[in-house]
């Protein structure tokens, strides 16, 4: 056996970090190689506020300025508990070095150096162990070797250095300077060891540096019995939750931010059942709290989590604790927490006047069952007496919506928000035509199959369950999605624009008051709380389908930010119009002029027109060029259409724009063909229309183009559920399941499978069974009784 001399076993202070770092590493993706950040695009130095009382509102932390980030154990350290969690730990440090190049003033509380040293310790034993048993043996086979138990303080000591010099090769990363202090009890409790520590920190804090605190593990005693937490003079550090809290309100923090095993605060044990997260927890709700066991390691629980955040409460701090042990799915906690998303469990001073959102969605959800249960004339009564409120009740409406215009910023939005007696008995007529359709529409037989001898299966059409539609200023949609959701027999959630508040307000206490008739009145909610519509999509447990309402951009938003919960909704727009060679010239200015002109911003406006070749330097080019600069719309040169002019228009940036304006693009195609490829290569499968006289070349059209709408000599405003026939839309899809086009009352139904037996079995029908399969199909139309009496 080779000696190993003292010599060669010294390592250098970065070698050995470099090996322990390569040593570590879990496999996870956030070291350093992977950690950039754009320091150039830090955002306004936030504010904070004046000291003494807490934020109110998730979204009010935006403004925290000074912010305490404390480590719990469970997330510092690895699952064997011998080491750190280096993947986490990295993004930790890179959420926290992000937020201190903004301009805010971070401090970490940490836990690990019991962990670091354990795992350093055990090395060391293990080496001299085998050294000395090689010398005792004289060979190189080693017995099995026992390891010692490891003083907790001794670990401590052994690997506080190692912690911070780990911490300090992070930050280094991002030219973030940070700085070690360890405390006791005594540098709280005695006054001039308090003021020295402020005075220390303070000073860290102006010079951009970021103070990494711990307990001194090595040499603190062990807490007093019964004195901690007991106010704002008295707190026993007997774990970095307390330390923490305590350090939070000495050094006046805006925030607090918990990190541990668990995603927040549940009102029992998570796992156990009907265990569910608080999203908000308020003092005074601690009877509501059933506590469960400590983390796997450390020496706090959620209980003295709790305890502290109450008392940081108290001292003016906002407190948030949420989970930080998994980076890949909890994504940048910390961040997130700062941009007021909703991410564990926030605790507030205030409670808000109305119900939660989780709360309005779970009475959606019971008072929609029962509207799904009743019979299909009780809900055509409600739809008809919501469309007779909105005519006896117009004086109302109107007053509200004026308050709303009064407000409007731009023309736009003006012709958006406006409501008129004249729309709002549109509204109504619609209306009325849901309260027919709703006859025939929950409990529909789709499907009925006779399996066996009296073993029957029905497919029927039911409620998909609790629908979040989001809608931008338009409060007409309120009404109309609201008889679609309560036809359908779905839970309804809103979220309109702010600019529309007063006239949505107006419009859905008409809505409940017509539920209220049949004892379902908060089967549809209005959701007028701060919470951000980022927020809503995370309740995946609570919504089955999102409908947004509105732009592209809200479209895509919504659809980035779904966790979980399907999302119905067009992509984009870019709808076509073709005019062919054989095209009629009355009905292409028509046409061409109502799909570009009527409604520029609606999302079945023209964006493209496609004309083709022999159209080009002929009266009715001419014509159509004339209308569009009549009516002021901005014409841009696709590149083939541009070829063949001297002076064209300016050049088109891209094919795929939605303008949502008076400006179009104007292209050029050689035959139909080549106009269903364009339309594929640059469409969005909205809404696309051919303007022919010949027949067979527009049923080609019709048939080849994968549009959601597929028009014939007729407009691309008409791709409307109104228009349709549908009664009203809750917004069109693009997409190729479920529901495609205008969505109305179908779109709002999935289905389930109903088998009515006699003591069938499975095994009936083995080979040794004594029974058959039929599969025959039963007409729907013929009511299930009477099929069985005929058995």
């Amino acid at each position: 056996m080779r000696f190993i001399t003292p010599e060669r076993c010294v390592m250098s202070a970065q070698a050995f970090l470099l090996a322990l770092l390569m040593w570590q590493f879990e496999g996870c993706d956030y070291l350093f190689p992977r950690l950039q950040m754009n320091v150039g695009k830090a955002s306004l130095v936030p504010q904070g506020r004046a000291h003494g009382s807490s934020f109110a509102h998730r979204g009010e932390l935006r403004r925290a300025k000074r912010i305490v980030v404390k480590l719990g154990s469970a997330v510092v350290t690895r699952g064997d508990e011998c080491g750190l969690a280096l993947g986490r730990l990295a993004s930790i440090v890179e959420q926290v070095a992000m937020l201190q190049n903004q301009g805010r003033e971070m401090m970490i509380v940490t836990s690990g150096a019991v962990a670091f040293g354990k795992q350093r310790l055990r090395h060391e034993i293990l080496l001299s162990q085998s050294v000395r048993q090689a010398l005792h043996s004289g060979h190189n086979q080693l017995k099995d070797m026992s390891m010692p138990v490891l003083e907790a303080r001794a670990c401590a000591a052994a690997g506080q250095s190692g912690l911070m010099a780990l911490y300090e090769a992070m930050f280094t990363q991002y030219s973030t300077c940070t700085a070690q202090v360890l405390v006791t009890n005594l540098d709280f409790h005695d006054d001039q060891k308090r003021q020295n520590l402020n005075s220390t920190l303070q000073e860290l804090l102006r010079m951009n540096i970021v103070p990494i605190i711990n307990t001194n593990d090595a040499v603190v005693p062990p807490p007093e019995p019964n004195s901690d937490l007991l106010g704002v003079n008295v707190i026993s550090i007997k774990d970095n939750d307390s330390l923490a809290a305590r350090l939070a309100v000495e050094m006046k923090a805006d925030l607090l931010i918990a990190l541990s095993d668990v995603e927040g605060l549940y009102n029992s044990p998570p796992g156990t059942d009907d265990a569910k997260l608080i999203d908000i927890f308020y003092p005074g709700d601690q009877q509501s709290i059933t506590y469960g066991t400590k983390s796997r390691v450390g020496i706090g629980g959620m209980e003295a989590k709790v305890k502290a955040a109450l008392w940081a409460l108290q001292g003016g701090t906002s407190v948030v604790i949420a989970n930080g042990t998994h980076p890949k799915v909890t994504g940048h906690v910390i961040t997130d927490i700062v941009e007021g998303k909703k991410v564990g469990t926030f605790f507030s001073e205030i409670k808000p006047a109305g119900p939660t959102v989780e709360h309005q969605t779970e009475m959606a959800r019971n008072s929609g069952r029962t509207l799904a249960s009743l019979h299909p004339d009780q809900r055509s009564e409600i739809i008809c007496h919501l469309a007779e409120l909105l005519t006896e009740r117009k004086e109302e409406i109107l007053a509200a919506n004026k308050m709303d215009i009064d407000l409007a910023v731009n023309a736009a939005m003006l012709k958006r928000l406006s409501l008129s007696p004249a729309k709002l008995n549109n509204l109504a007529i619609g209306l009325r035509q849901i309260a027919v359709a709703a006859q025939d529409s929950v409990g529909r037989v789709l499907r009925r199959t006779r399996v066996a001898h009296n073993l029957e299966l029905e497919q029927i059409a039911v409620p998909i369950g609790v629908l979040l539609v989001i809608f931008e200023a338009r409060p007409d949609c309120l009404p109309q999605v609201s008889a679609l959701a309560i036809a359908s027999g779905n839970a309804l959630l809103l979220k309109g624009g702010k600019e529309a508040a007063n006239t949505n307000r107006v419009l859905h206490q008409l809505t409940q008051e017509a539920l209220s008739m049949h004892g379902v009145r908060e089967a549809v909610q209005l959701v007028s709380t701060r919470e951000e519509v980022e927020d809503l999509c995370r309740l995946d447990k609570m919504i089955d389908l999102i409908i947004p309402r509105g732009s592209s951009q809200l479209v895509r938003n919504i659809q980035r930010a779904a966790k979980g919960i399907p999302v119905l909704g067009h992509s984009e727009g870019i709808c076509h119009v073709y005019v062919d060679a054989e095209a009629s010239v009355d009905k292409v200015i028509k046409i061409v002029r109502d799909s570009k002109c009527d409604y520029p911003a609606a999302c079945n406006a023209m964006e493209t027109l496609l004309i083709h070749r022999d159209i080009l330097r002929t009266p009715l080019f001419d014509q159509i060029i004339d209308m569009l600069r009549a009516e002021r719309v901005k014409i841009h040169a696709g590149p083939q259409f541009a070829s063949f002019l001297t002076f064209s228009p300016s050049a088109v940036k891209s094919m795929r724009t939605e303008y949502g304006d008076l400006e179009c693009c104007i292209e050029v195609v050689d035959s139909m063909q080549e106009a269903v490829d364009h339309i594929h290569k640059y469409g969005s499968s909205h809404t696309d229309v051919i303007i022919t006289e010949n027949e067979n070349t527009a049923e080609q059209f019709l048939q080849q183009l994968d549009s959601a709408c597929v028009f014939w000599n007729a407009s691309s405003r008409f791709a409307d559920g109104y228009r349709f026939g549908l009664g009203a839309e809750v917004g069109i899809s693009t997409a190729r399941i479920h529901a495609r086009g205008p969505v109305g009352l179908e779109g709002l139904l999935t289905t389930k499978w109903v088998l009515r037996g006699a003591g069938h079995t499975a095994a009936d029908f083995s080979e040794q069974g004594t029974m058959k399969y039929l599969h025959e199909n039963l007409p729907v139309e013929q009511p299930l009784a009477v099929q069985r009496d005929s058995n």
